[in-house]
């Protein structure tokens, strides 16, 4: 006689378990990914432009909401190197105020698939130059403390790294430069950077790896980014 099994009440079958597993992936997957395009997102710094601001093996995280709110749109975007259709965000400045001196990471106007970090040198309308190395914004020198001059990485010199401009930023952009401003490939020599294509800004280091000495540099972890 054939014995059949009867389910208790209340009992969950193994499709249901699965069932239930994969919705909690796919619900915290969304939560993880909505996190990253609207509220924060890790970044790290791969070169010296940012020196000694930032370092090479920080690693950082960006406010993505410092300045408004990120507005999504359907967009291709790359997966490890294959072009899917996804979203991706555009700033709306509703709230808070970009200022000169913050470090922000944005779309590379020259391949938006690039992610560049760099600090605001220059507001909507003002007009920026450098002399001698000096900064000049509206025809007064920026009292600034961030930058630093190595001088060329092969001892090569640059006539922007020296003298540029004078440039007048056009409304709804900013113009960014590195802090390390003799290696730096910034707005000096791509032009400016829209307000809709930044991401956020940098404000606080959460790890930060040597990898010439091969070990943690534990006096940068939890430093907030000025």
């Amino acid at each position: 006689m054939a014995y059949i099994k009867k389910t208790q009440p209340g009992a969950k079958t193994r499709k249901q378990h699965i069932k239930e597993l994969i919705e909690a992936i796919v619900i915290a997957l969304v939560l993880a990914l909505g996190i990253r395009a609207f509220v924060i997102q890790a970044f790290k710094i791969p070169s010296g432009s940012m020196e000694d601001t930032l370092l090479i093996g920080d690693h950082l995280i960006v406010s993505k909401f410092a300045y408004g709110f990120q507005v999504p749109k359907p967009a291709m975007i790359d997966v490890y190197g294959v072009r899917a259709p996804f979203f991706e965000t555009s700033l709306a400045p509703v709230w808070g105020e970009i200022k000169r001196g913050d470090v922000i990471v944005f779309r590379f106007p020259a391949d938006r698939t690039k992610d560049y970090i760099k600090r605001v040198a220059a507001l909507p309308g003002e007009t920026i130059e450098m002399r001698g190395k000096v900064i000049y914004v509206n025809g007064k020198v920026w009292d600034e403390r961030f930058g630093v001059n190595k001088g060329g990485q092969f001892g090569e010199t640059v006539e922007k790294n020296i003298n540029f401009g004078p440039i007048t930023v056009p409304d709804g952009h900013v113009f960014v430069m590195g802090d390390n401003r003799d290696r730096s490939y910034d707005s000096r020599f791509w032009g400016t950077v829209p307000i809709r294509e930044i991401k956020g800004k940098a404000f606080i280091l959460y790890w930060s790896w040597d990898s010439a000495s091969n070990w943690i540099r534990f006096s940068r972890i939890g430093g907030l980014i000025r």
